[in-house]
Order: C-alpha cells, then structure tokens, then sequence
C-alpha cells in the first residue's frame, strides 16, 4: 500500500499552495472575520479550476477525482482557512448531490453560475424537530399541476443569507420511502428567509420558511423513494467536512509550532520544554492517523460513492483531531492564541462546528458500531 501522492497529485499539490500564497494569503485574518460567502475568492479560485474539480468535463467541471478536491481544500486553508470554505461549496454537499441527480437542463440552467463563483447553493435539511433524526423532517411538497406546494420550515442551512439556489429535503409522502428533494429559487413565491443568525464560528444562517411556496415541477430533484441517493451522496459532504476539520487543525498546529520556536520564557524558547514537547508529538500523532483515514475514504469513493463506514471513520476521527489540536495550540500559544489577532482562535471555533454539522460525532459513532456487529440499530422507541 503506497501512502504517498502519486507525482499528478504532487504537482496538483504545490500549484494549489502557490496559487494561495501567491492570491489569498494576503488579507487570510481579515477575511476570517468577514460576513458573507466571499464571492471575490470564489471567483478567483473558479478561474483557477478549482471548483467542480470532480464534476464531469461535459457538464463544466475539471473530470478529477475526490481526492484532488481533498488535496485542494487542504492547501488553500493551510494558507487561508476562510477560503476553504469556498472550494468546499464548490466541490462537496449539495453541488455534489445535484450534479449527481440533476437533469440536463437543471445543470444547463444552474451549473454556470455555480461553477464560475457567481452563485452559492444552499442544502435545506435539518429542521426544528428533525436534526440528527433527519428522517422525521415535516416539511412536505404536494403535486398540484405545473408545481409542488410546498409547506414547512428549514433551520441551520450554511450558506443560506446569501444562497441564490436552495437543494430541499421534503416529504412527499408517508415514511422513509416518502422523501425526495426539490431545487428551490431565492426568489420563489411563498419562500421567506428569515433574518440572519450566527454560529460560534462567526457563520450566518437563516430559518427558511415555505409558505404554500409554489415551487415548478420542473425543479424536482428525486422524488418520493429518493432519501437514500441523497444520503449517499452526502457522504461526499462528510470527506469535504473532514478535510477541512483536519487542515485547521493542521494549520493551528503550525501557527503553535512557529510559536514555540520563536518565544522565550524563563530564559528558554518554549519548544524546549518537554511538557509542550510531548504535546506536539501528540498532536502530530492525532493528524497523522485521521489523515490516513481521510484518504482512504476519498481515495476508495473515486471507485464509487463514498463507503458509509469509511467515511464514518474519518469524519469523526478529523473532527476530533482537528478539534483537539486546535484546541492545544490556543493553549500553547496562551494569550496570542486566544486572541483575534490570529486565526488559531478562529480554527477552534470552526472545528468545534464541524463536530455537529454533517453527522454529529455521537451519530458517526453509532454508524461505526452497526458496521463492528454487522446489525442496525434503532435509536427510536421499540413499540411493544
């Protein structure tokens, strides 16, 4: 088994780091702490073919694999976290899912804009009563010729205060089998976006609100019976997720790093003392091992969609060390790291995010545990 990138890859690698450095390291802090999907990076890094870089030729995208997105996010946020953002949205979650299972004509009709930086798309899933148990959402669409009416609420969707293209889960009927998806327009009729809301990472949400929203026929997704492709697909958005967990994590560990190298206390530079020693060798442990997990997971989804379990693995075990390792850099860069005048505060906040977005930790858990016993087990009620 070779755990080296091919020479492709390399080369894939260094261009993407140079291209960072060379257009976004400048203004990284800045744009950390700006509102707003920075369209002027997604531009830029669209003009470079960095998004929809697993997307076929034939419908504008690069025809690479998901690792080379992997290796994309990973070198763009080791130099700018924020625009990691931008080549995540460009390349995983719900672009991902629509390139999948849309029409000609939708991705004639959407895909430009996407690809080019222009637009941003918005995934609706969790609800107010439907988190992890996504299953239970209520949101439902009823056929009523040329257009579905659609009624219910969306919370927590990234991306949705400056969204011009909404992917929704709704119910078209009873049970598992009932739900498929819609592509719902800023400016539908009936469709309300609340005010904005901000996560602890500095990131805007808006509730959506679907109010007898008449949304065309034609803008059918997957319908009834489509629940399961979406969820395959959005395994796609976990890799995307761990990638970026894992390279704010990495780039914490730096930052940390050239701190301790650099600053004196009691006569000494702080990497001279065992106590932040054994630290760092236990960070850099943590980003190894979730950095083998991660590629495999993206390596073996280039034969397919990506491995339920596999990606389970390394989503949690990103989530983790990205987390953890954030955290011990703001603590071994003590009042610097802690302060706004770096990003390593902003890495924190950021990973702590993804360990409930995409899955939750304890949700990814349960997916491991079924995979260990070869069984499925129910977290709902039993009925006796």
């Amino acid at each position: 088994m070779d755990f080296h990138f091919t020479e492709e890859q390399s080369l894939f690698a260094e261009a993407v780091r140079g291209f960072a450095r060379a257009n976004l390291e400048k203004g990284a802090l800045k744009r950390a702490h700006a509102r707003g999907f920075p369209f002027d990076v997604a531009q830029l890094v669209a003009a470079q073919g960095l998004l929809g870089i697993t997307l076929p030729e034939a419908d504008g995208g690069q025809g690479g694999t998901l690792m080379d997105a992997v290796i994309a996010i990973e070198q763009v946020a080791l130099v700018c976290p924020r625009s990691a953002d931008v080549i995540q949205a460009g390349n995983f979650g719900p672009i991902r899912t629509f390139a999948e299972y849309a029409t000609h004509e939708q991705k004639q009709r959407w895909l430009p804009d996407l690809l080019a930086g222009r637009s941003v798309i918005a995934l609706g899933m969790t609800e107010p009563e439907a988190g992890s148990a996504a299953t239970d959402l209520r949101t439902t669409a009823e056929r009523q010729g040329t257009h579905y009416l659609v009624r219910g609420s969306k919370i927590f969707t990234t991306h949705s205060a400056d969204a011009s293209l909404f992917l929704i889960y709704v119910r078209f009927g009873p049970g598992l089998d009932g739900i498929g998806s819609l592509l719902v327009e800023r400016d539908t009729p009936g469709f309300r976006i609340g005010q904005p809301s901000r996560f602890m990472s500095g990131e805007e949400w808006c509730q959506l609100y679907f109010e007898d929203c008449r949304v065309p026929a034609e803008n059918l997704l997957l319908g009834p019976g489509g629940f399961k492709k979406q969820i395959a697909a959005f395994n796609a958005e976990r890799i995307g997720n761990a990638a970026r967990s894992l390279a704010l994590g990495r780039y914490a560990f730096e930052r940390a790093r050239d701190h301790a190298t650099q600053r004196v206390q009691f006569g000494r530079k702080l990497c001279e003392f065992q106590g932040l020693q054994w630290k760092f060798a236990e960070m850099a442990i943590k980003l190894e091992a979730a950095q083998l997990l991660l590629y495999r997971a993206a390596t073996n989804a280039d034969r397919g969609l990506p491995s339920g379990y596999e990606t389970a693995l390394a989503k949690a075990a990103c989530n983790l060390a990205g987390f953890e390792v954030a955290n011990e850099a703001v603590q071994i860069m003590g009042g610097m790291g802690y302060s706004q005048e770096t990003l390593v505060e902003y890495c924190l906040r950021r990973t702590r995010g993804w360990m409930i977005a995409g899955g939750s930790i304890e949700m990814l858990k349960n997916r491991i545990a079924e995979h260990v016993f070869d069984r499925r087990f129910s977290q709902r009620p039993s009925h006796r």
